[in-house]
């Protein structure tokens, strides 16, 4: 009479096996997860910056008494107050309004080629200088993973 079954070392191969993939599996899905994150991120600046772009582009005033009556707006701009935080800010000629205050995800900071950039009223460009484009690139702790936002003199978000 033989006796079916797996023998222990069949059993203990199998095992190392499965263990290997999943530990495979777990790196690289870590890996892939702090990319999207730092992703997300570029993308919500973007957004940011977009929306300083199109209220600028409508000349919206925002509801304040700094732009009421002959304070005129002049630009919107995005300012980067640190490495983790930004503000989005109406500046109108009774002074600026802030829109917006945002920070970003732990672990991710960013820096610029310029710490602020804004969009003039109307369509008339940026105040990046001719020839050149502010560039905001995030880093990630503990990685090399880079995520850059570009903007042109003309306003132009890539």
């Amino acid at each position: 009479m033989r006796l079916k079954g797996y023998t222990l070392v069949e059993v203990l191969v199998s095992l190392t096996i499965v263990g290997l993939l999943f530990g495979f599996g777990f790196v690289s899905f870590r890996d892939f997860s702090r990319r999207q994150q730092l992703t997300s991120v570029a993308r919500e600046v973007k957004g940011e910056l977009r929306l300083a772009q199109s209220k600028a582009s409508a000349g919206e005033k925002p509801d304040d008494i700094k732009c009421e009556g002959p304070n005129t707006l002049s630009s919107y701009s995005f300012r980067i107050i640190n490495s983790t935080s930004y503000q989005t800010e109406a500046n109108c000629l009774g002074g600026n309004v802030v829109i917006k205050t945002g920070s970003l995800s732990d672990g991710i900071s960013m820096t610029s080629t310029q710490n602020t950039i804004s969009f003039k009223v109307l369509g008339q460009g940026t105040n990046v200088p001719q020839g050149t484009e502010a560039v905001i690139t995030f880093t990630q702790a503990g990685t090399s993973n880079t995520a850059t936002v570009r903007v042109t003199q003309g306003g132009e978000i890539k």
